[in-house]
C-alpha cells in the first residue's frame, strides 16, 4: 500500500525564536514551532510543574463524592471500587486502592471477568457486591452509561459515586455523584483525562478535604503515568502533565510491581516507549486472557517475592496472547486469500475457536495490512462475538448502527467497535456491511504518514537526537516525531526474524545510517544495493557495547527521483 507523503509547513520565524529561547536545536525547534503554542503553553508543555494542576473541584460532582466518602469512612461504612480489566482500569483501582490502604482505610476492589462478564458494570456483580455488605461503590474507568446497574445498587442499598471518561448519553445515571468530564454540563478546564486522570484527581480533592500535604496525592502519580500512556489519550494538557511527571517516578517507583514488570519487559531506557510496548501489552494480556486479578493483585503487593511471581504470570499471559493472536492472524490471512476478501471494500471474516479478548488487536493488523476496515467475528455455538477496526474517513460506529438489525449489541466509536450477534445473521450482516462499505469507501482513501521535517546529514548527530528527548513522553497527539531523509544510497539488505523485519544500511556521503523497518521484510527483494531511497522514520539513539549510534526506525520508503 503506498502511503501519501506530507510534509508539514514550518514556522522558521517561530522556530528561530524557540531555539534561542530554550537554547535547542533547530530540528526540535522545528518541531515545537509546529505545534503552534502559545509562550504560556510551550513552557508548560517542556517544563510542567505541580502548578499545573487544575482544581480537582472544578470537575463536576466532586464535592459530592467528597462528602459521601468522607461519611462513609466517618460511620465505617464498607467501599467497594469497580474497575475495568484494561491498563486504565487497573491503574484507576490500583491508585485508590493505594490511597485508602496508606489511610489505613481497607476497602475492597472488583474487577470484571472480560470473558465472562465484558465491560462495565453488570447486575450479577451488584448482587455480589451487596451481598458481601458494601455500602458505597466508587467506579473507576466505567459506569457513566450503567443506567439500570446503579438502579439496582440503590434498590440493593448500594450508593454509587461514578468516575468515568467515556462519551454520556442523553440520560446519565441516578448516582450521587457523577465525576465525568464528558457530561455536557462539565466547566473542568480538560475534558481528555483517562480513567486513572479522573482517579487521581479523586485523590487530590481527598487530599484537600482531609487537610494533607498535597504530595501525598503525588505519589501516586507514576501508577496515573502508566494508565494514561496506556489508554492512549492526548497527551496534551493535563495529560502531558501527569505522564511527564510521572515519568520521572516511574523511573525510580516504589511500587514493587511496577517496578518488577518493567524489569520484565527488558526495556534498559525508561521512557514512554517501554511504558506503551513493554508494561501495557503484560497488563492488557491478563484482561484479554480473562486473568484481570493477577494484574492488579501486582501493583497492590508490597512483597518482592510475590512481585516478581506475579509478573512472570503477566510474562506468561502475554506470551499467550501472542501466540494466541498469531495464530488467528495466519488463519485469517488463510480465510482472506480463500474467499478473495482482499477484493472488498470492507473485511469481514469469521470462525469457531478464536479467542474474543484477542481479535480486536488481530482486526488492528488486518486493516494496517489491506487498509481496508475489518471485523472479525468468534463464532461461539449460537452466538457471536467480534471487534472491528477502521480506516480514516469511514466511520465503524455509523456503519454498525446502520447495520443495527443484524446485531444483538455493539457499541465504540468511528474508529474501532465490539459488537455481537446470532450465528445464523452473520452471512446477512456480512452482506449489508459489504453493501454499505461500497458507497462509503472511496479511492482517496489511502493511508496518509505526516512528516515533521526534512533533515540532512547536517542536522542529525547524536546530541542534536537525544535532544529530542525533551519532547518525551510521547503518545497520542504528541507523536514520536518523523522525518524524511532524502537521496541515501543501499549499502546492504536483508530481513530479519524470518522474514518479518527489514534491515538496512545507508550511506549519505560518507556517513553510514543504520535502519531497522519493523514487519517491512516483505520489501526485501524490492531494492538492490546501490540504489538511491528516500526513507521516512524516526531518529533514534542505538545503544550497543557502550558505543551509541543513530538508527532509523523506518516508517516508510520509496526510491529516489533523480
Amino acid at each position: 500500500m503506498n502511503k501519501k507523503w506530507e510534509i508539514r509547513e514550518q514556522n522558521n520565524e517561530l522556530t528561530e525564536d524557540i531555539a534561542k529561547k530554550y537554547n535547542l536545536s533547530e530540528i526540535t525547534a522545528k518541531i515545537l514551532a509546529s505545534k503552534n503554542l502559545n509562550d504560556k503553553e510551550l513552557e508548560k508543555y517542556l517544563n510542567p510543574t505541580r502548578a499545573d494542576f487544575y482544581d480537582p473541584f472544578l470537575m463536576p460532582d466532586m464535592n459530592l463524592a467528597i462528602e459521601r466518602i468522607m461519611e462513609a469512612i466517618k460511620n465505617k461504612e464498607r467501599i467497594v471500587v469497580y474497575g475495568d480489566y484494561d491498563a486504565d482500569g487497573i491503574t484507576s483501582t490500583t491508585i485508590l486502592k493505594r490511597f485508602f490502604k496508606d489511610r489505613g482505610i481497607d476497602i475492597g476492589t472488583y474487577i470484571p471477568n472480560r470473558l465472562d462478564e465484558g465491560y462495565g458494570l453488570n447486575q450479577e456483580a451488584i448482587r455480589h457486591i451487596a451481598e458481601e455488605g458494601y455500602k458505597l461503590m466508587i467506579t473507576v474507568d466505567c459506569g457513566i452509561t450503567a443506567i439500570e446497574e446503579v438502579k439496582l445498587a440503590k434498590e440493593l442499598g448500594i450508593d454509587t459515586i461514578i468516575t468515568d471518561h467515556h462519551e454520556t448519553l442523553d440520560e446519565i445515571p441516578d448516582a450521587i455523584a457523577v465525576i465525568d468530564c464528558k457530561r455536557k454540563d462539565n466547566t473542568y478546564p480538560f475534558n481528555q483525562l483517562a480513567g486513572c486522570g479522573v482517579a487521581f484527581k479523586l485523590t487530590q480533592a481527598l487530599c484537600i478535604e482531609m487537610k494533607l500535604n498535597e504530595n501525598e496525592a503525588l505519589k501516586y502519580l507514576d501508577i496515573a503515568c502508566v494508565g494514561t500512556i496506556s489508554d492512549i489519550v492526548p497527551l496534551v494538557d493535563e495529560n502531558r502533565v501527569i505522564a511527564k511527571l510521572g515519568l520521572k517516578l516511574v523511573k525510580q517507583t516504589k511500587n514493587l510491581g511496577l517496578r518488577s514488570i518493567l524489569q520484565q519487559s527488558g526495556y534498559r531506557k525508561i521512557d514512554s516507549n517501554s511504558i506503551s510496548f513493554g508494561v501495557s501489552p503484560r497488563i492488557n494480556a491478563c484482561g484479554r486472557m480473562g486473568h484481570q486479578e493477577d494484574a492488579l493483585e501486582l501493583f497492590l503487593t508490597d512483597d518482592p517475592i510475590e512481585a516478581r511471581r506475579l509478573s512472570q504470570k503477566l510474562e506468561d499471559f502475554n506470551k499467550l496472547r501472542q501466540e494466541t493472536e498469531k495464530n488467528i492472524y495466519q488463519e485469517a490471512l488463510e480465510l482472506i486469500e480463500k474467499n478473495k476478501e482482499d477484493n472488498n471494500p470492507c473485511i469481514v471474516i469469521g470462525k469457531e475457536g478464536w479467542h474474543h479478548g484477542v481479535i480486536g488487536i488481530v482486526s488492528s493488523k488486518i486493516t494496517e495490512k489491506y487498509y481496508k476496515p475489518s471485523i472479525l467475528i468468534c463464532f461461539e455455538g449460537e452466538d457471536s462475538k467480534g471487534s472491528g477496526r477502521s480506516i480514516q474517513g469511514f466511520d465503524l460506529h455509523e456503519a454498525a448502527v446502520k447495520c443495527s438489525k443484524h446485531l444483538k449489541a455493539y457499541g465504540g466509536h468511528s474508529m474501532a467497535i465490539g459488537l455481537s450477534l446470532k450465528t445464523n445473521e452473520f452471512e446477512d450482516f456480512k452482506q449489508e456491511f459489504e453493501e454499505y462499505s461500497k458507497n462509503k469507501i472511496t479511492a482517496d482513501m489511502v493511508p496518509e504518514l505526516i512528516i515533521d521535517e526534512v533533515v540532512e546529514k547536517k542536522d542529525i548527530n547524536i546530541n542534536s537526537v537525544e535532544e529530542l528527548n525533551v519532547l518525551e513522553p510521547f503518545g497520542e497527539a504528541n507523536n514520536m516525531p518523523v522525518f524524511l531523509y532524502k537521496g541515501l544510497k543501499v549499502l546492504s539488505i536483508r530481513s530479519l526474524s524470518e522474514g518479518k523485519h527489514l534491515k538496512l544500511t545507508l550511506q549519505d556521503d560518507n556517513v553510514l545510517i543504520d535502519t531497522i523497518g519493523f514487519n517491512l521484510g516483505d520489501l526485501v527483494d524490492k531494492y538492490q544495493i546501490g540504489d538511491k531511497l528516500d526513507v521516512v522514520g524516526n531518529l533514534e539513539i542505538n545503544e550497543f557495547n557502550n558505543i551509541k549510534r543513530i538508527q532509523i526506525n523506518i516508517k516508510d520508503i520509496r526510491k529516489s527521483i533523480e
